[in-house]
């Protein structure tokens, strides 16, 4: 019968499952895990109003898209894209923006819908929305010179401007067009009727760069002395906003046009074919501040983490690779006469009562040799000594008479010589009875 309720290796299993368990859920927990297609206006919301499908289709482009959750993450080169809510904070827009300006390209795309979670349909899946009405942002502290307005009437679509001329389409909601109006505000992304849909702003410093990859160029009669002049500002990186959510939300590019509109404008905001875009998820409640679990999966204190975590996997190694079977742990009082035994001369002798027991194995040894020689009972001791005696004079004719040793037992008071003579006097009952 084995000694191990599991094996070795079903044991070893069963550790390594719950020990990565374990470490999964701290991670989880420490990097915010959570549900982040919860329907808002952002790159993990799959609803009409979210931007997981540009997303997916720069990743399919092969562009490397990251969803920041810190604001650590915003500040990595690249094209960065804020899908910023209605109710955000201006000053935080031009916070990050601010940031940025010698770090690499910004997009922002103003929000314009009111979605709700579509619980209606048995058949919606998590994340789907429906959509009830318009709510524009109020962003004050970032350009406050730019409005937003609405199309009346129908808006006939939408058109692209410069490099984007070639290309034009539908809008999934034709009769509610969201466009910006401002001093030096050039477009990209027009309506029929020549509303900017998605643009930048000129004297930003930064358009010489943007006129420049959407195919412009610079003037041939520009002033090169004017043109050095501006190289300070050249360097800075643009800010591309995009009034109509719809040109590059879920529910716009279901449209092909829209789409292909959409792969364009983002590529002229990065400058060209970008490396890597970055969304931006913090503004929309979705961020995730650094901990010490988060850390601990961070150079340098990844490091330690690798330490400690192979010195537990050498100690639990160890302990399945020791040596022999693990010992049963047995009974504190065995069972059996002989423990019995045991135990009441272990007391005796501690008690130091040795020699009190000298008298009664005398007497317990007459009464078996009685028994063994078939003798007369209830005759006197001094008799019954003599029998025996007689007895073993017959049987052997040396060595001291039973009575002789009885009497030096009797009188032994230190427990070596009563062990001693209770030990002869046992010898002489073996060779009497056997």
């Amino acid at each position: 019968m084995s000694d191990r309720t599991f094996g070795k290796g079903t044991t070893l299993g069963i550790v390594l499952i719950g020990a990565l368990a374990f470490i999964a859920v701290l991670y989880w927990i420490g990097a915010g895990g959570g549900a982040t297609n919860n329907g808002g206006g952002h790159a993990a919301g799959r609803g009409l109003n979210g931007y997981a499908g540009l997303a997916a289709m720069l990743e399919a482009d092969g562009i490397s898209v990251h969803r920041a959750r810190s604001k650590d993450a915003l500040k990595q080169p690249g094209l960065l894209v804020l899908t910023p809510p209605a109710d955000a904070k201006g000053s935080d827009i031009a916070e990050i923006v601010a940031a940025r300006r010698m770090i690499g390209p910004t997009l922002i795309v103003a929000p314009k819908w009111v979605a709700f979670p579509d619980f209606s349909n048995p058949l919606t899946k998590r994340g789907w929305t429906r959509v009830s009405g318009t709510n524009p942002p109020d962003w004050k502290g970032y350009h406050d010179d730019v409005s937003l307005d609405f199309v009346s009437g129908a808006a006939h679509g939408w058109t692209g401007s410069s490099a984007f001329a070639d290309l034009r389409g539908p809008l999934p909601d034709d009769k509610t067009v969201q466009y910006g109006t401002g001093p030096g505000l050039q477009a990209l992304v027009e309506t029929q009727g020549g509303r900017t849909l998605a643009g930048y702003l000129s004297g930003d410093g930064s358009n010489p760069a943007l006129e420049h990859w959407i195919g412009l160029g610079r003037r041939a009669d520009a002033d090169p002395d004017e043109e050095d002049a501006n190289d300070d500002f050249a360097r800075r990186y643009p800010v591309v906003l995009v009034f109509e959510p719809d040109l590059l939300d879920n529910w716009g590019l279901a449209d092909k046009q829209t789409g292909l509109m959409a792969r364009r404008l983002v590529f002229a905001a990065a400058g060209g074919r970008p490396v890597a875009v970055t969304f931006d998820l913090t503004l929309n409640g979705l961020g995730a501040s650094r901990n010490l679990l988060t850390l601990a999966f961070e150079p340098p204190f990844l490091a330690a983490t690798l330490c400690f975590f192979m010195a537990l996997f050498a100690a639990g190694w160890r302990s399945f690779n020791r040596f022999g079977p693990p010992r049963v742990a047995g009974r504190e009082i065995p069972l059996g006469k002989t423990v019995l035994v045991r135990n009441t001369a272990g007391l005796i002798r501690r008690a130091g009562r040795v020699r009190l027991i000298a008298g009664p194995y005398a007497d317990a040894a007459r009464e078996r040799l009685v028994h063994a020689l078939g003798l007369p009972r209830g005759r006197p001791p001094e008799e019954t000594d003599a029998a025996i005696d007689r007895v073993q004079a017959r049987l052997t004719a040396t060595g001291p008479r039973w009575s002789e040793l009885a009497a030096r037992l009797r009188a032994a008071r230190r427990p070596a010589d009563v062990v001693q003579r209770a030990a002869a006097l046992q010898r002489l009952e073996k060779d009497l009875t056997e």
